[in-house]
């Protein structure tokens, strides 16, 4: 079949097109050695890049194209982009370190902060003047930079952590303060009666008991009120005696021989005494005197004001000088015992105003001071007890009944700082200081007891520091960290 000249001259012309286009490409393709970075040419209207990475290591940069190690072709980054791969390099020191690979000097800079040189950060004692790798280990070079040699005056330990990381970790400061500190110590107490103010009343001689003028437990006695009568063989050869010593001494006191005189008023001196020993009052020895005449019975009276609280006294019944025929209590002034636990017992005191309430009593209180402080512990309850002595006008406050008691204690002015300040490792306590707003110091604090929250510092702070509060655990987390790093260096 013949063709078309026409026909024939357009194959001829398209082949030679397609020829050329071919050349173009193969040129375009291979004619910098294979290399697929023909885009890296200089030509106009082309962009520019600003270095070449590994694409499979993107903190791997390189100042012209070619293969990486690994045999991938390197990738361009250009200037107009962004943010490259490297950028989204979780570690950050690698960034920072694969950022500084075509620096060599020991002072070169990132920004504007001066590198002194690289390090390994596991190995921290190896340094280097240029970037690059760890021999032992692989681990990119971190850079050390001029601002952390202000750390070196500070403590080990010490850590900087940058504004915005703070607001991450919650990190929250105050100004250590001092002033003033007052705490109150509730607990329970249980009014007694004052054991001074008991009086046990007993005869110093055998009778028997005639008459009985008090006759109830609980009736209130005045002093010099009588209780009873007794009649005594003993008392009344006495009183005989004594007039028989009075009569002799009227006729043989004023008697030449001064022998004589002085036995007859010796006689009489000792009747009168023995009758005083026996409790006879010297109102009775009075009446005998003026009377001359024995009494059977002789009256005993009460020696306080107060309230019957025992009683053996009846009618028509023998007693003997051990026998116990009153107790008789004056309630104007009692106690209160206040169980105080053995920890609370540093802040007690002799003389400390205590204050009481009742239920028995609501809106009234009654106040009274420390007097006494037992000397054991209760074992059950872990308690010492402290003795309050509290005025009773109008015998209110009655023995067993249980009230309020309030201590105040004041410790006057103290360096305070909030209690979660603090960390305890059970041996010792510290807190962080801050310099300069993002430099922490821990600090080693001796504190003292915890009022509502804020520990009293002993030693170790000023006041007008400023301390952290909150967010302080992950701070001593990377100052452990960093001390463990700094040990691993030398």
């Amino acid at each position: 079949m013949n063709r078309s000249p026409k026909k024939i001259i357009l194959g001829i012309l398209l082949a030679l097109m397609l020829g050329l286009v071919y050349a173009g490409a193969t040129h375009h393709w291979f004619g910098q050695g294979g290399s697929a970075v023909a885009v890296s040419q200089n030509t106009k209207g082309e962009r520019k890049p600003v270095y070449w990475y590994d694409a499979m290591n993107p903190q791997h940069h390189y100042n012209q194209p070619g293969k990486a190690p690994d045999g991938m072709d390197l990738v361009p980054q250009y200037a107009e982009q962004t943010a490259s791969p490297a950028d989204q390099v979780p570690n950050a020191q690698a960034k920072t370190a694969a950022n500084m690979s075509t620096m060599s000097s020991k002072d070169a800079a990132v920004g504007d902060r001066k590198v002194l040189y690289w390090y390994d950060p596991m190995h921290p004692a190896y340094k280097s003047d240029k970037p690059g790798k760890a021999p032992d280990c692989g681990m990119t070079l971190v850079p050390k930079y001029a601002e952390d040699q202000s750390m070196a005056k500070m403590p080990m330990g010490t850590v900087t952590i940058p504004p915005e990381k703070q607001v991450l970790a919650g990190v929250r400061t105050a100004v250590v303060e001092r002033k003033s500190l007052v705490r109150d110590i509730r607990t329970s107490a249980q009014i007694v009666a004052d054991e001074t103010r008991i009086a046990h009343i007993h005869v110093k001689v055998a009778g028997f008991i005639d008459k009985v003028f008090v006759d109830f437990v609980g009736q209130l006695v005045k002093k010099g009120q009588p209780l009873f009568t007794l009649y005594s063989p003993d008392l009344v050869s006495t009183q005989e005696e004594y007039l028989i010593a009075k009569r002799g001494n009227a006729t043989l006191g004023n008697a030449p021989f001064q022998e004589i005189a002085q036995g007859s008023q010796s006689l009489l001196q000792s009747a009168r005494q023995r009758l005083k020993l026996w409790d006879i009052s010297d109102a009775q020895i009075k009446d005998l005197d003026e009377t001359g005449k024995v009494s059977k019975d002789l009256t005993f009276y009460s020696p306080i004001t107060g309230f019957v609280t025992d009683r053996k006294v009846f009618s028509q019944t023998s007693v003997t000088p051990d026998t116990e025929l009153y107790t008789v209590s004056d309630l104007s002034t009692v106690w209160a015992d206040a169980d105080i636990y053995e920890y609370e017992v540093p802040f007690v005191h002799l003389g400390q105003r205590v204050t009481l309430t009742l239920s028995y009593y609501p809106g009234k209180t009654y106040t009274g001071t420390i007097s006494y402080i037992y000397p054991t512990v209760d074992p059950q309850t872990r308690t010492i007890k402290a003795r309050i002595q509290i005025p009773n006008p109008g015998f209110v406050l009655k023995p067993q009944m249980f009230a309020d008691a309030q201590l105040h204690v004041d410790y006057g002015t103290k360096i305070i700082v909030p209690q979660e300040a603090v960390l305890n490792s059970g041996t010792e306590q510290h807190v962080f200081v801050v310099h300069d707003g993002s430099m922490f110091e821990p600090r080693k604090v001796s504190i003292g007891p915890v009022v509502d929250g804020n520990a009293v510092i002993l030693s170790g702070l000023k006041a007008g520091e400023t301390i952290v509060v909150s967010g302080n655990f992950l701070i001593d987390s990377e100052s452990g960290l960093k001390t463990a790093m700094g040990g691993m260096a030398h």
